[in-house]
C-alpha cells in the first residue's frame, strides 16, 4: 500500500491526490465533477499501466469522464491503442536511437556550461527555474528536433505559452497549439527539402515512406515538444528542491541519486486517465466498462511495501518505479531524460557546492497543476 510523504516537501496537490486512504483503488472526484478510480498500490497501479482492458483511446472520447479541461488529441500516439500505437511507437523508436541519445551529450553540457556561466555572472540570488531549469531543457530539444538557431525565439515563445497554466494561458491555449503546428509544418517541410542528421529528419523520412502520415507525423513532433520539455523541466527543478531540502545527498554523489529522485518527486504524479473496454477487477474492486482509472505515479513509487519506509535509501533490488510509467505506453525518452538531469545536476554542483536555498518564503514557490508537479521559483545562493 502506498506510504506517507512529506507535503511540504511535495508541495500543493489536487484534492483527490491529497486525500488519505489506505485502500489500493479509491472513486475520486476529478475537478470536472467526474469520477475516476484511483490506483495507489505499486502492484495494482504497475498491473494496470499494461492493462489492455484499460484503453488511452476510449478515455478521448467525448462522452468519456474528463480530468481536467484539457485533454490530448485522439491523434497523439499517447491517445492510441493497439495496432496504430505499435506501428507509431516502432517508426519512433527507429529514429529515436541510443547513438542520437548519446549524442545530445555535448549539446547538454554546452548549453549547460553556457546557463551556469550566467548565473554565476549574476551572483546569488538567482532564479534557477528561469536560469537553468527551464532553459536547458528547450536547448536539448531544440537540437534533438533540428530547431535552426534563428527560430528559437519564436519555437521558444510559443512552447513557454503553451505551457503557461494560469487561467488566460489556458484560454489562449489552442492559439497556441495551432502557432506550433503551424511552425511543425513548416519545419518538416524544410526538413523534407534539405535533411539534416536530427530526430524530426529522421522521422521525415519515414513518413516518406509511407510508414505514417503527415498528420501522425506532426502530432509525433507535438508529442515529442510535451513530453520532451514541460515535464524533464518540472523534473529538474523538482530535483533541485530535494537535494536542497532532504538528504538525498548523504554519502552518494548526485549521479548516483537521480534515480532516487525520480522515484521520490515525480513530475508527473499520475498517469492519463483510461477507460475500461470491459468489466475488470484491479485490487479487489470492480472496475465497470466505461468508467475511467488513473494511477498516482505519485503514491506508487512511496508504496512502503514496495521501497520501504519514507526516506529509506535506493537499493538496485528494488522494482523500477513508475515515473516513466509501464507497458506499451512507458515513456521512450527516459533514457534522454536520464542523460540530462545527470549532466544537469553534476554540473550544477560541481559549479556551486555550498548551492543552498535563499532564505524568505519567496525563494521557494510551488507550482498548483494537475497532470504536472514543479515549482515556478527557485531562488538560490552560494
Amino acid at each position: 500500500m502506498s506510504g506517507t510523504f512529506d507535503h511540504h516537501r511535495i508541495g500543493p496537490l489536487p484534492p483527490f491526490l491529497a486525500a488519505p486512504s489506505s485502500e489500493a483503488v479509491t472513486r475520486v472526484r476529478m475537478p470536472t465533477g467526474d469520477h475516476m478510480w484511483l490506483i495507489t498500490d505499486y502492484a495494482v497501479g504497475r498491473a494496470a499501466l499494461a492493462d489492455t482492458r484499460l484503453s488511452r483511446a476510449a478515455a478521448t472520447h467525448p462522452e468519456a469522464p474528463k480530468w481536467g479541461s484539457v485533454d490530448l488529441s485522439p491523434n497523439s500516439i499517447m491517445s492510441l491503442d493497439g495496432a496504430d500505437h505499435a506501428r507509431l511507437r516502432r517508426v519512433a523508436a527507429a529514429a529515436f536511437t541510443s547513438a542520437r541519445v548519446t549524442a545530445q551529450a555535448a549539446v547538454i553540457e554546452e548549453a549547460a556550461g553556457a546557463l551556469l556561466d550566467q548565473l554565476q555572472a549574476a551572483g546569488p540570488g538567482a532564479d534557477l527555474v528561469s536560469g537553468y531549469a527551464s532553459p536547458l531543457p528547450m536547448a536539448a530539444l531544440s537540437a534533438l528536433l533540428g530547431v535552426p538557431a534563428a527560430d528559437r525565439p519564436v519555437f521558444d515563445a510559443a512552447v513557454t505559452a503553451l505551457f503557461d497554466m494560469t487561467p488566460q494561458g489556458i484560454r489562449r491555449r489552442g492559439r497556441h497549439i495551432l502557432t506550433l503546428i503551424q511552425y511543425m509544418s513548416s519545419l518538416i517541410e524544410r526538413k523534407r527539402d534539405a535533411p539534416e542528421q536530427d530526430l524530426l529528419s529522421a522521422l521525415v523520412q519515414v513518413e516518406q515512406s509511407g510508414e505514417m502520415s503527415r498528420t501522425e507525423l506532426i502530432n509525433l513532433g507535438l508529442a515529442l515538444l510535451m513530453a520532451g520539455y514541460e515535464t524533464t523541466a518540472h523534473q529538474l527543478s523538482l530535483a533541485i528542491v530535494e537535494l536542497l531540502t532532504g538528504d538525498a545527498l548523504a554519502g552518494q554523489s548526485v549521479e548516483d541519486t537521480v534515480e532516487e529522485l525520480l522515484r521520490t518527486t515525480p513530475s508527473t504524479p499520475i498517469s492519463f486517465p483510461r477507460v475500461a473496454v470491459e468489466d475488470l477487477v484491479l485490487g479487489g474492486t470492480t472496475v465497470r466498462r466505461g468508467e475511467a482509472v488513473i494511477v498516482s505515479l505519485l503514491h506508487c513509487n512511496h508504496d512502503a511495501e514496495v521501497f520501504g519506509a519514507s526516506g529509506a535509501k535506493s537499493d538496485a533490488r528494488r522494482p523500477a518505479h513508475l515515473t516513466f510509467g509501464h507497458g506499451a505506453h512507458r515513456c521512450m525518452g527516459a533514457p534522454l531524460v536520464l542523460l540530462q538531469m545527470k549532466i544537469a545536476l553534476t554540473r550544477l554542483w560541481q559549479r556551486f557546492p555550498g548551492l543552498r536555498l535563499a532564505p524568505g518564503d519567496e525563494a521557494l514557490v510551488w507550482r498548483e497543476g494537475l497532470a504536472t508537479r514543479g515549482v515556478s521559483r527557485l531562488v538560490v545562493e552560494w
